[in-house]
């Protein structure tokens, strides 16, 4: 049966022209002339039978069917290009896996063992780009997903298969500098924890996506704690380690998250009593395909890494 493809070069033009609404810049993008271009969307036109562009005295404008299309079509583009230069920089041997990636998780804790991963597995390249929601992976070119949820939230995302990594409990740290302030330390002496109602005399740094993080750390250490929602608030761990670091408060971070700050000494526990968390980081992946064997050795790395850490990460959704 005869397939509806259109032609590539058409495409190109009609994403280039439908992202500029201009078909002269698409041509200057393209290295073409404006008619070339015109031609190529007027046969794509013809082949669809929809018009994807309305003229007007100044130019012209995506119709709603070309928006919808375009927006397709701009994907689609990418993914072939993406798969191309894969082919390309792995000469047919494959091994090339692209991860969507909670910030954080990716630059703290994978990108650090990814030089392991390289050695023991060297034919398997890692592409990582940043996402932090759900999303439909057939409308993209990411193979799986690195993400931190709630298992009702992993539980929620369509078509997906979820593979638990690690537990985000969250542990009470600070600079040396400001522990000493409560906890002061004997001469050769390592810096000694405090008890939890220490803390609640100093400044406290705060998340902004989890506002209630030290009200809930407080209760649960039994601690009545009047300025539990006060201090500067942060969006990211990365952020909220980096001013503890610069002594600006106590930052409420799993410590898999701040693995060189504490190896380093630029920040210590602040108490040792941990709030087990709401989320965890799972390897996200879809459900109803097989995954590529980059993809099943990848996931099987994963849990070796993880396994001693967290040994109930063997566990799936």
């Amino acid at each position: 049966m005869r397939r509806h493809l259109p032609s590539t070069q058409a495409l190109a033009c009609f994403e280039a022209a439908a992202r500029h609404e201009s078909y002269t810049r698409a041509a200057q993008e393209l290295a073409l002339t404006q008619s070339a271009v015109s031609r190529q969307i007027q046969a794509l036109e013809d082949q669809l039978g929809v018009a994807l562009f309305r003229r007007t005295r100044h130019g012209v404008v995506l119709t709603p069917a070309g928006q919808r299309y375009g927006r397709q079509v701009a994907r689609w583009l990418q993914v072939l290009e993406q798969s191309t230069l894969d082919v390309m920089a792995r000469q047919g041997v494959g091994g090339a896996l692209a991860l969507a990636a909670v910030p954080t998780f990716a630059t703290r804790w994978l990108i650090p063992r990814l030089p392991l991963l390289a050695q023991q597995h060297p034919d398997i390249v890692v592409h990582l780009d940043t996402q932090t929601r759900p999303f439909l992976f057939a409308d993209t070119a990411y193979d799986a997903a690195l993400y931190a949820g709630t298992p009702e939230q992993v539980a929620q995302w369509p078509g997906t298969q979820a593979q638990l990594l690690l537990h985000e409990d969250v542990l009470p740290v600070c600079s040396p500098q400001l522990l000493e302030s409560v906890a002061t330390r004997g001469r050769g002496r390592a810096h000694q924890p405090v008890e939890p109602a220490a803390l609640a005399a100093l400044p406290l740094l705060q998340q902004s996506t989890r506002p209630l993080a030290w009200r809930q750390w407080f209760d649960a250490m039994g601690v009545d704690a009047p300025r539990a929602l006060d201090g500067p608030r942060y969006e990211l761990f990365s952020m909220l380690a980096q001013a503890a670091t610069l002594g600006m408060g106590v930052a409420l971070i799993p410590p898999l998250l701040i693995e060189a700050e504490l190896a380093s000494g630029q920040l210590v526990v602040a108490c040792p009593r941990a709030l087990p968390g709401e989320r965890a980081y799972y390897l996200v992946q879809p459900a109803q395909q097989a995954p590529s064997p980059a993809l099943a050795t990848f996931g099987a790395w994963l849990q070796t890494v993880v396994g001693a850490t967290d040994p109930s990460a063997a566990q799936g959704f």
